[in-house]
């Protein structure tokens, strides 16, 4: 199971399992020492060309999924940690906008679903 969550909510041990930062660049105001996380997957993140094209602009979610999902593609490998936590549990992706129907983390989990 894939859940979502931004970086400015609290943790839930019982139910957030691996903990995945999946963005290019660390959120604003959280220290990094501060936020519990199990890894930061910058590489399954959008291209900074496809992240200030999309600008979190609703207008364009279908063609910046079809564009993220091009570039995951070419990344296979870097699913390899989110592939291998999710066979043994919840995995729960870390995001920072604060859409939370038109961000990197919607579409990494629709992608993964789609290929999983």
């Amino acid at each position: 199971m894939i859940r979502l969550k931004r970086v400015y909510d609290a943790p839930d041990p019982a139910t957030d399992g691996v903990r995945f930062l999946v963005e290019r660049l660390w959120p604003r105001g959280i220290r990094k020492d501060a936020l519990q996380l199990d890894g930061w997957l910058k590489d399954v993140a959008p291209s900074t060309e496809l992240r200030q094209w999309f600008h979190h602009e609703p207008d364009k979610w279908e063609e910046f999924q079809r564009r993220y999902s091009a570039e995951l593609e070419t990344r296979p490998e870097a699913m390899s940690p989110i592939r291998k936590a999710l066979q043994k549990g919840t995995v729960t992706f870390l995001y920072s906008s604060h859409d939370a129907e038109h961000n990197n983390a919607v579409a990494l989990k629709t992608y993964l679903m789609r290929t999983h």
